[in-house]
């Protein structure tokens, strides 16, 4: 009988996990790469004896897989996707391939358009901190595929992207968390934002009675979608606005406090106690504190780790405070939603710092906010016309830059002390950086190395 084929599109995370995970199964597997791959990757394929090129694709040797493992990354319209599914040939993500071989371990997945890292990160801090056998994947941490491969996990936190759900069809969330569905990445989704929301609902798929569903009631999005779907799973809803309840359990948020049930078990957070401000960061607790409660974490050691909970790195992360002004990396905000959270947090006087890569954005959400807080606007990017279209006479003083370099200098001579100077760019970074991430670090390296 033949050797089963597979192709991974992608060399980085995501392909370098799932290329391993098929060599240790069993498959004839090949990985290609069409940009460079990097050192560390190119190292532990070499270890596994996985064959690789970068550079480019062989049409022919793609064109023969049984089966494709696509990375996050790589969009439909990639010329050599269209070939792939032309030939009919199943494209599925590293989630899907690595579900097939958990051996019994569960999955918390958490997916949505803002929130899902930091939420991510505390129930996997809980988990760990309680003692869980636990690993942590998908947008964040290792590759969920090499995990599965290298180590046995009796639990798996695995921040999720639409892109990633798009490729899932038999996999199973145990706990599946949808934190808000918000107008994101609606270029890679035919400028529909129903598709979007298609997408973001994937995280339901499969559910059965023994599951959880985890879900923001105040999100008028996700309450449009219930009523479409038969679910089995339990549910959890989560709110600080609307009245929400369910028999299974819900958390509340009320006069700076919340209780999360599930079942016959509650934990009572103190908002005042945790190192995380803002209602977003609320929004974040209510849902990790759910999905710990329902993994079986006692409420006690659910309190102890969300109360030592440090803030993520390019979320709200403040960097340094001179002469009287804090600067702020929110990197991550790389849409309007997250910068709507940022700016509901501001409690000082804001420069803000925005621009990038457009997404088809709708800035209006923004504008009140905008009005009351921010005295000045630094555009950072390639084209900042529409930013300056959107902004001009709402905000008083809109600045147009095209580098970090002069962004920055120009935030530091419009900031004032009692002033924050807010990078919270509403757009991706790719006309100027490789990522929110390197945008983030070059900001706090600028700040650490011209400020104080």
């Amino acid at each position: 009988m033949r050797t089963k084929q597979i192709i991974v599109l992608g060399g980085g995370i995501s392909g370098y996990g799932s290329a391993i995970l098929a060599k240790k199964e069993g498959f004839e597997v090949f990985l290609s790469d069409k940009g460079h791959i990097e050192e560390r990757f190119r190292k532990r394929l070499d270890e596994w004896q996985v064959p690789y090129e970068e550079g480019g694709h062989t049409e022919e040797r793609i064109l023969a897989a049984d089966e494709v493992i696509k990375s996050p990354g790589i969009p439909e319209t990639a010329p050599i996707v269209r070939k792939i599914r032309e030939r009919g040939i199943p494209v599925i993500s590293e989630m899907e391939f690595a579900g097939r071989y958990l051996n019994g371990a569960r999955c918390i997945c958490i997916t949505g358009s803002n929130g899902k890292t930091t939420t991510t990160s505390l129930i996997y801090k809980i988990m760990r901190d309680a003692g869980a056998n636990v690993a942590l994947g998908g947008n964040i941490g290792e590759s969920f595929a090499y995990s599965v491969a290298t180590g046995r996990y009796d639990w798996y936190v695995l921040e999720l992207s639409s892109f990633q759900l798009d490729g899932m069809y038999r996999f199973r969330s145990h706990i599946g968390v949808l934190m808000n569905i918000t107008p994101d990445h609606l270029d890679r989704y035919d400028h529909c934002f129903q598709n979007y929301v298609d997408s973001k609902m994937r995280i339901t798929q499969n559910m059965n009675s023994h599951d959880y569903f985890i879900y923001s009631g105040d999100d008028e999005v996700i309450w449009a979608q219930l009523p479409k779907y038969d679910f089995r799973m339990k549910q959890l809803p989560f709110a600080a606005k609307n009245a929400v309840a369910s028999g299974a359990g819900d958390a509340f948020l009320c006069d700076g406090k919340f209780t999360a049930t599930v079942g016959s078990r509650s934990v009572e957070i103190d908002l005042a106690k945790m190192k995380l401000s803002g209602l977003h960061n609320a929004y974040n607790a209510m849902a990790a504190a759910l999905a710990t409660l329902a993994a079986g974490i006692a409420p006690a050691k659910i309190r102890r780790a969300l109360y030592d909970f440090e803030p993520v790195e390019h979320r709200l992360e403040p960097v340094k405070e001179v002469d009287g002004v804090l600067w702020i990396n929110d990197s991550k905000a790389t849409n309007v939603d997250s910068v709507w959270y940022a700016l509901e947090s501001m409690k000082r006087p804001v420069v803000w710092i925005a621009g990038g890569t457009d997404k088809g954005n709708d800035y209006g959400p923004l504008k009140a906010f905008a009005r009351d807080k921010v005295h000045t606007l630094v555009c950072m990017g390639v084209d900042n016309a529409k930013l300056v279209r959107e902004f001009t006479g709402v905000v008083p003083s809109i600045v147009s830059t095209d580098s970090l370099d002069a962004a920055m200098q120009a935030a530091r001579s419009a900031a004032r002390s009692g002033d924050a100077v807010l990078l919270s760019p509403a757009c991706a970074s790719f006309d100027l950086f490789k990522n929110y991430e390197q945008r983030g670090k070059l900001f706090k390296q600028w700040v650490n190395e011209h400020l104080g």
